[in-house]
């Protein structure tokens, strides 16, 4: 195993945890290199677990023994150590939640593949926060969504704070990122989805009335934080669907509503 304790925060050898907390900076850099930041032991054990390929791993001493496992599956991956102010300078927050790696980042998932054999997709319309893609994951992992697909200005689901929230279960849901939006909807049809957008509209259906259709393939779209689903993507989609609510509330955050639709609209059958 080949394990390098750092010196110095200028070392060009973690060139790909420096300035994690830039939020653009990472958006950017990120997918041209071909690579994603897996943080907390547990999420790295899960990308591995996914088959994805590890570049370095980045770590404090005392998550040596932690990982040895997993050191010795990759003898030839390097393994960087530092101290815990070396690894903060470097990456610009304290690291607590154990080891990083650099992962390869997989290859993107053709949309033809992506909806064969699948029975609920979820559509995200430019949803930017990050916490909010890796809690939408997250719960379409746990209720029986099958795929997830993103507009082109969606947050990244391989995004460090996607990923955490997610708790790795990014990388149990097949997803793919749009390139004409909402033109691409016309696919999900033409494969014989149902197209249904998550939106307070006049004519909107209740969840549970959707529910009792039980249409044999649905996608449901959800729409950016603060301005909801746009008025193009909302004269595309077959119809639109709402969740009844109470004591004057008008709505819930989107991660919050994905679970309940998710929930509501499993396949019965």
């Amino acid at each position: 195993m080949t394990f390098h304790y750092l010196e110095s925060a200028a070392d060009p050898r973690v060139a790909d945890y420096t300035q994690l907390t830039d939020v653009h900076l990472r958006k950017r850099r990120e997918p041209a290199e071909g690579m994603y930041i897996a943080e907390s032991s547990k999420v790295l054990r899960r990308a591995l677990e996914a088959g994805h390929r590890p570049r370095s791993f980045f770590l404090a001493e005392k998550w040596l023994d932690d990982l040895g496992d997993v050191f010795g599956l990759y003898p030839e991956v390097p393994v960087y150590i530092g101290r815990a102010a070396l690894l903060e300078e470097i990456t610009g927050f304290h690291l607590h939640r154990g080891a990083m790696a650099a992962m390869q980042r997989p290859a993107p998932l053709g949309l033809a593949e992506l909806l064969s054999g699948a029975r609920r997709i979820a559509v995200l319309e430019d949803i930017v926060d990050h916490t909010n893609v890796g809690a939408i994951f997250r719960s379409a992992a746990a209720l029986e969504v099958d795929a997830v697909l993103v507009s082109p200005r969606c947050g990244d689901p391989l995004y460090r704070r996607s990923v955490r929230v997610s708790m790795g279960t990014v990388f149990q849901v097949p997803w793919a990122r749009l390139e004409n939006w909402p033109g691409d909807l016309v696919l999900l049809q033409e494969h014989g989805f149902t197209v249904a957008a998550l939106e307070l509209t006049a004519d909107a259906v209740d969840l549970d009335g959707l529910a009792a259709r039980n249409p044999e393939k649905l996608a449901l779209v959800l729409g950016t934080e603060g301005a909801g689903i746009s008025a193009d993507t909302l004269s595309a989609v077959d119809l639109t669907v709402k969740i009844p609510m109470k004591a004057g509330v008008d709505s819930l955050n989107v991660a919050a509503a994905s679970a309940v639709a998710f929930w509501e609209l499993r396949p019965r059958g």
